[in-house]
């Protein structure tokens, strides 16, 4: 708290916003004190009083320089510096015009859980976010390998254009549904970074499992003799299977059964997997390129998808413990 006014009202008034035993510096003593010392003191105190204007700013840029990310809410003419110098300056929709413009975020209402509220949203929004970029990189890393290594050995194509078309747009109504996803707590616990290292890390890790497993599909339909068609619908299945299962592993840092996902999530998860199941299963196949799937090759497929969605869930147990530990040497 920082304030202009004398010790003993500042004292009381940060009883009342429960600052049992607030550790007070005056404008007096600051003036005392060399820099060094200041830096020191400002990290032990709570509250600052009989303050003049040009010391707020001051005792801002001291907090941001001893590590802190620093919040300032302020309504005055004499706050319009220390908004400035805050990483986020707050204000009122009654303060002054100056204090208004100076600040980050007005607030229309008085009331102080409108920014918490905002936080929580903020962090919500960034985690999708990265939900969203950790299938999409990953899938998209996992499927480039998957395509040019069967270039190599299969005379045919393993899915058409349009096919692949109608792949990409599937597999997007799950992941667009990623946006109103539920988020774990402990992802809204504090604040998280955009970290470009740890997302390529993620890529290559869950990218190549999912090439690994589009390998073994692929030796399986070739051991069954299958034609150029069977061989396209049963890729076609397990690749969109797959990729609406592994997006409710990855989506959570918990194990997949102890973090349920949101409901439009869960939704278009069915309805992708059932379109995909009526498309490659059914007589209408052939309009689409396919062939009706016979019972044993739906078997083996849906073997080796409950295998994937098993490696991945422990791979990224293995992962997070993994970056834990880099994190925790570096």
């Amino acid at each position: 708290m920082i304030t202009g006014d004398n010790r003993h009202v500042a004292k009381h008034v940060a009883r009342q916003v429960g600052l049992a035993s607030p550790s007070m510096l005056t404008g007096s003593e600051i003036r005392q004190l060399r820099d060094e010392a200041f830096l020191r003191r400002v990290d032990e105190t709570n509250v600052f009083a009989e303050i003049e204007p040009n010391q707020k700013e001051r005792i801002i840029l001291a907090l941001k320089q001893a590590g802190a990310v620093v919040g300032y809410l302020g309504d005055g003419i004499n706050d319009a510096t220390a908004l400035h110098a805050a990483d986020v300056g707050i204000s009122v929709d009654q303060a002054v015009d100056v204090a208004k413009e100076a600040a980050d975020i007005v607030l229309l209402q008085r009331d102080l859980n409108v920014l918490a509220a905002g936080i929580r949203a903020g962090r919500e929004t960034f985690a999708n976010t990265l939900k969203y970029v950790f299938m999409a990189t990953s899938a998209n890393f996992g499927n480039m390998f998957s395509m040019a290594g069967a270039s190599l050995f299969l005379p045919f194509l393993p899915l058409l254009p349009q096919q692949i078309l109608l792949l990409n747009l599937m597999t997007d109504f799950p992941e667009m549904a990623i946006a109103n996803d539920h988020v774990d707590d402990e992802l809204l616990a504090a604040p998280r970074r955009w970290d470009i290292a740890f997302i390529r890390r993620f890529m290559v890790v869950f990218g190549s499992i999912s090439s690994i497993f589009d390998f073994i599909t692929f030796g399986f339909l070739m051991a069954m003799g299958v034609s150029n068609e069977l061989f396209r619908a049963a890729w076609f299945l397990e690749s969109l299977v797959s990729a609406c299962l592994v997006v409710l592993v990855v989506r959570t840092r918990r194990p997949c059964w102890q973090s349920l996902p949101g409901r439009w999530l869960s939704a278009s998860n069915a309805v992708v997997i059932l379109g995909a199941a009526l498309l490659t299963c059914l007589p209408w196949a052939s309009a689409a390129g396919f062939a009706p799937l016979p019972p044993k090759i739906l078997l083996g497929i849906s073997t080796i998808v409950v295998a994937y969605a098993g490696t991945v869930e422990v791979a990224k147990h293995g992962f997070y413990r993994w970056e834990n530990r880099r994190r925790a040497t570096s």
